[in-house]
Parts: C-alpha cells; sequence; structure tokens
C-alpha cells in the first residue's frame, strides 16, 4: 500500500486539472435535477460537475491504484464504482480514498468562488490524509496526520506549501450548521452568528466551513460531519490547530465505528475559549430542553 503522500503527489496533478474544469465550466453550468432523499439545503443541488470530475478522479484513482477502496459521493450514479474493490472500511492501513467532487454545489451554480473538491484518506480510526482544492480561489489546503496543514496556490507541488497555523485574528464569525440555530441567542451578544441555511444568499457570498482556513471563521458548529466534506474540513482545521471535538466536548469516535460516512456532530474552534463558549451554550440549550 502506497503512503498517503505518495497518493496525494500522484493524484495532485489530476486533482488540478479537475479544478481547471470546474472553474471553466462554472459559468456555463446548468443544474441536474435534485437529489434524492438529501439531508441538507445544500445536497438538493447536484451538477454536471460533480459527474465529471468524479468520473475523471475515479480513472486517475484505479490507473494508479487499481487495488484502492473508493467511495465518492456520486457512487451511486458512477460507472465505474464496480470496478473499486469496495466502498467500504477494510482493515487497519488498508485505506479508503472518498471525494467530495464539488463541495458547495449551491454555492458553484450561483457563481459563488468557496466551493471546493476534497479528496481524503482514511484509516480505520481517523484520517490519514485531506486536500481541499479551491479552483476559483487558486489556493489549495493539505494536512497529512501528525504532521500539520499545509497552504499552498494550485502552481506549488506539496514540498511547496507553507505550514498552515490556526489564525488567531479570526473574524469572530461562528457558523451553526443545519438544525443549530438554537445555539444563536447565548452567543449572539459576543459573536457575528451565521447560519448556513438561513443566511445563505445566491447574490452575496457568505462564509462557509473552509473558511475556518483562511481567517474567516473562529468557530463551527456541525449537526454531523459527512466523512467527504464537513469532517474533513474538521481534519484540516484540527492539523491546524483548531480544537474539534464532539457537540458534548468530548473525543471524535473512530471513523470505522460511525455509520452512514459521518461522524457525529461537531464543535469546531479556532481556540479553546471559543471552544468553551460554543461548549456552554450547547450544555444551555440542553439543560432547557
Amino acid at each position: 500500500m502506497s503512503s498517503p503522500r505518495i497518493i496525494l503527489e500522484t493524484l495532485l496533478p489530476h486533482l488540478k486539472a479537475a479544478a481547471g474544469y470546474a472553474r471553466f465550466l462554472q459559468p456555463k453550468i446548468a443544474a441536474l435535477p435534485d437529489k434524492d432523499g438529501g439531508e441538507s439545503f445544500f445536497s438538493a443541488a447536484l451538477t454536471e460537475a460533480d459527474l465529471a470530475i468524479q468520473n475523471f478522479v475515479e480513472v486517475a484513482l484505479l490507473g494508479h491504484f487499481p487495488n484502492i477502496r473508493f467511495y465518492g459521493e456520486e457512487y451511486k450514479s458512477s460507472p465505474n464504482t464496480k470496478y473499486f474493490r469496495a466502498v467500504d472500511f477494510g482493515e487497519k492501513d488498508d485505506y479508503l480514498i472518498t471525494l467530495d467532487p464539488i463541495d458547495g454545489t449551491k454555492f458553484y451554480i450561483d457563481g459563488h468562488s468557496n466551493y471546493q473538491i476534497i479528496l481524503s484518506i482514511l484509516n480505520t480510526d481517523d484520517y490519514e490524509a485531506v486536500i481541499a482544492i479551491s479552483p476559483s480561489e487558486d489556493i489549495y489546503f493539505y494536512a497529512l496526520r501528525g504532521h500539520g496543514a499545509f497552504k499552498g496556490s494550485l502552481k506549488m507541488d506539496l514540498s511547496e506549501c507553507t505550514p498552515l497555523q490556526v489564525d488567531s485574528n479570526a473574524e469572530l464569525n461562528i457558523l451553526l450548521g443545519t438544525a443549530m440555530n438554537s445555539l444563536k441567542p447565548p452567543l449572539e451578544d459576543k459573536y457575528n452568528i451565521i447560519n448556513a441555511v438561513d443566511d445563505y444568499s445566491s447574490s452575496i457570498q457568505r462564509p462557509n466551513l473552509n473558511a475556518i482556513l483562511s481567517g474567516g471563521l473562529c468557530g463551527a458548529v456541525k449537526r454531523f460531519g459527512q466523512f467527504i466534506d464537513g469532517g474533513a474540513l474538521a481534519f484540516l482545521a484540527r492539523e491546524a490547530g483548531c480544537k474539534v471535538t464532539k457537540i458534548d466536548g468530548s473525543a471524535l469516535p473512530t471513523l470505522n465505528s460511525c455509520s452512514d460516512y459521518k461522524l457525529p456532530g461537531l464543535i469546531i474552534a479556532t481556540s479553546e475559549s471559543i471552544h468553551q463558549d460554543i461548549l456552554n451554550a450547547v450544555r444551555d440549550y440542553d439543560s432547557s430542553n
């Protein structure tokens, strides 16, 4: 089995090509019919770019790592799914690659720049590596387990990227995910609260979770963290120095103990004090219900 770094280095040129395709297609994109059974507002949008990018990355994976396990967001629609060894976890160190071909399809369709291509390498207990590419912003972030997080332009190789440290001067914005708006009252005196659904605008770009990597957010609360996107970004944030816990403040579970390819509710914060403020808001809400 190749190391996580070798896998990222091998796939990076293909991911950069996919980023160029996404950037080229964005002004021309037309939405396909809604996804069936989507759980969130953002999962209602599916584009041709989702399918095309996933198929492109699948071909690269099968060409370079034909025995790899792979789970992509559009696996039910992909003709390549049957060629991968599996779509779920195996034994320890038998990595599972996951892909969100366009994280933030609603942002993408509405012409915003803060969509991403997110590829992750999962072990049975935790993420081994994540790379998140922002095509329209010409940047990407990546992290390797225990080795920190890094940032670079799309012209850079992994070795040219610079270390990414959590921004202690991040804007005092806290993002509340789906069904988390009950936490707004105890936090809004100290923080600017952004509701991921209610505050979304097709004409004005609002911060999404990836803004915690660039100083646009100081904290976030998610009802759950899907392996392919929210969980992956939480791993990047953790490797950059953020505090990441379950919504009750406890440690995250092992990945293979989770169901439906998602972690439970998450708190992500750029400091201990901000994490504590969010945790207090959660506890206040729980005690009043």
